[in-house]
C-alpha cells in the first residue's frame, strides 16, 4: 500500500529543495547514491547535508559540478542584478553544514567544505547567454542534450521501473513547455538548462525516492511563486519564466503569486509537480507520520524550505446527525393531521408531533414538526406536501447525543417481553420494557398495563440485585 505525499510549497519548489525534503522523509540515501552511479554522466558528485534555514534544522541536496561544467547557478548578482538584488530585502544569515554525508563519482575528488544554504533552482538553465560580452568569465561550453538523448540517459540508469517512468514524465512535462516557448516541435528542443548534469541529478534524483519512500499519492494545493525578472540564457525575463508559465497551464497548477523579489519555482520544481501530483486538495483531517524539510540554495526574503510531510487521511468519528422538518399549518383538519401522522411513522420518521401554536390574525395553528434521517427526507416531504395544504417545510441538521442501546427479551413471571437496555457514559446500564410489548402482554394476560410495567420493575429489580 502505497503513501500520501504533502508538498508544502510556500516558498517555491526546485528540484533540490524536493530530492532534500524526500530524503529527510525517509529516502534511503543508499539507494539514490547506486542510481546516480549508474548514470552514463561524468563531471559530478552529490553531497547530503544538514543546514540551519532560519534557524531550523534542514537537509540540503547538492550537486557539485567540476570546471567544466559548473553553471554558477548561486550567484545572486548576476541571475538578478546588482540593483534589483540590493532594492529588497534578502535572507543574510547563511546556513552552515555541520554533518556531511559525501559520494565520489566518476573519480572526481570530494571537497569537504561548508556549504551556503542559498536556493538552488535545478532546472535554471537561465545562467549562459549567447552574447560573450554580457559575462565571459561565466561562459562555458555545455552539452545540449535533447529529449532522446535524455531517455537514453534514463533507460541506462539502475533504477526501478517505476522510477523511470516518473523521471520521463518529468522531462516530457519539461519538453512540452520548451518547445511552446521556443516555438517549435518537441522532437527539436535541445535543452541547455535541462539536459545540464545538475538537472538531470535532481530529475532522476527524485524519481528514485519517491519511488524509494513508495508514494503513490501526492496533494500540492499551489506553488508560491516571486515576482521581478531574472537573466537567462536568452536574455532578462519575466519571472515566473516562459517554462514555468507553460508547465502551470498545460498541467492546470494553481500559482500563487507573492510579493517576494526573485524566482521560487523553477522549471524543474514546476515539471516535477505537474508529473507527480495527484491531487490539489487536502483531506479534510489527517495524521502526520512524517516530516521532511528540503533547503534550497538562492538567497531571497522568505526562506528557501520545502516541506513535506508523510499523511494519513483520517476519518473523524461520524457524529449522529439527524433532521427536523417542519411547517405552520392553520387550514388542516384534525383527522387529516391524525392521518399524515400514520403516514410519516410508516415511511421512516423516527418521531412526529405536533405543537399548538398562534400564526397571523390570531389564528389558532398547529406546528408539524418530523424527526427523520437524511436517507429519508424526501419521501417524508412528498407526504406533507401531497397530504396537507402547506405550501413550504423548513429544514434543520442537528447533531445528537445518544447512548449505546440494545434489544433484548427477558422471562418475566407472567411471560416473555422485549426490552430496551441503553448503556450510560458512567458505564451504568439502564432496561426499559418496549411500550408495544408491555401493552401485548397486557392484552394477552387480561392484567392492566400498569400491573404489567410493575412487574417488570419488581422482577427486574430483583434479577440484577437493586430493590
Amino acid at each position: 500500500m502505497g503513501q500520501t505525499l504533502y508538498l508544502e510549497c510556500n516558498c517555491g519548489i526546485s528540484g533540490d529543495m524536493t530530492v532534500a525534503a524526500l530524503l529527510d522523509l525517509g529516502a534511503d540515501p543508499n539507494v539514490l547514491q547506486k542510481a546516480l552511479r549508474s548514470m552514463p554522466l561524468q563531471g559530478f558528485e552529490i553531497q547530503i547535508s544538514r543546514v540551519k534555514k532560519a534557524g531550523l534544522d534542514v537537509c540540503d541536496f547538492n550537486v557539485k559540478l567540476d570546471q567544466a561544467h559548473e553553471n554558477h547557478d548561486h550567484d545572486m548578482e548576476y541571475l538578478h542584478g546588482h540593483d534589483q538584488l540590493h532594492s529588497h530585502k534578502h535572507e543574510t544569515a547563511h546556513g552552515h553544514t555541520h554533518s556531511h554525508e559525501h559520494a565520489k563519482f566518476h573519480g572526481t575528488e570530494a571537497i569537504h567544505k561548508h556549504i551556503h544554504s542559498q536556493e538552488y533552482a535545478a532546472a535554471l538553465d537561465h545562467i549562459h547567454p549567447h552574447d560573450p560580452k554580457a559575462a565571459p568569465a561565466r561562459t562555458h561550453s555545455h552539452e545540449h542534450r535533447g529529449l532522446a538523448q535524455i531517455q537514453d540517459i534514463i533507460h541506462r540508469t539502475d533504477m526501478t521501473t517505476r522510477a523511470k517512468a516518473t523521471a520521463l514524465c518529468i522531462f516530457d512535462i519539461l519538453a512540452q513547455a520548451e518547445a511552446k516557448a521556443h516555438g517549435m516541435d518537441i522532437s527539436h528542443v535541445h535543452f541547455h538548462e535541462v539536459g545540464a548534469i545538475d538537472s538531470i541529478v535532481d530529475i532522476v534524483a527524485a524519481a528514485v525516492c519517491l519511488d524509494n519512500l513508495d508514494i503513490t499519492d501526492v496533494i500540492i494545493p499551489y506553488l508560491c511563486e516571486g515576482q521581478g525578472t531574472i537573466r537567462c540564457q536568452h536574455g532578462i525575463l519575466s519571472i515566473p519564466v516562459p517554462a514555468v508559465s507553460n508547465i502551470v497551464q498545460a498541467n492546470e497548477l494553481t500559482l500563487k503569486l507573492t510579493d517576494v523579489w526573485g524566482e521560487l519555482v523553477t522549471p524543474t520544481g514546476a515539471a516535477i509537480a505537474a508529473a507527480v501530483r495527484t491531487s490539489g486538495k487536502l483531506p479534510e483531517y489527517f495524521c502526520i507520520q512524517k516530516t521532511g524539510m528540503g533547503a534550497g540554495k538562492r538567497n531571497y526574503e522568505r526562506p528557501s524550505i520545502l516541506r513535506a510531510m508523510l499523511i494519513l487521511p483520517k476519518t473523524p468519528d461520524k457524529a449522529d446527525t439527524i433532521y427536523k422538518l417542519e411547517t405552520n399549518i392553520d387550514d388542516c383538519t384534525g383527522e387529516l393531521l391524525g392521518y399524515v401522522m400514520e403516514q410519516l411513522f410508516a415511511h421512516g420518521a423516527r418521531d412526529v408531533f405536533y405543537t399548538p401554536i398562534f400564526m397571523k390574525k390570531n389564528r389558532p395553528a398547529v406546528l408539524l414538526s418530523v424527526i427523520c434521517k437524511e436517507e429519508s427526507i424526501r419521501q417524508l416531504e412528498t407526504i406533507l406536501f401531497q397530504e396537507t395544504t402547506t405550501i413550504g417545510i423548513r429544514r434543520v441538521k442537528m447533531e445528537r447525543s445518544v447512548l449505546d442501546r440494545k434489544t433484548e427479551s427477558a422471562v418475566l413471571s407472567i411471560g416473555e417481553i422485549q426490552l430496551k437496555t441503553c448503556t450510560l457514559p458512567n458505564g451504568e446500564i439502564r432496561k426499559y420494557p418496549e411500550y408495544e410489548a408491555a401493552a401485548e402482554l397486557a392484552r394477552t394476560t387480561g392484567r392492566p398495563l400498569l400491573e404489567i410495567l410493575a412487574i417488570f420493575q419488581k422482577e427486574l429489580s430483583k434479577d440484577t440485585g437493586h430493590e
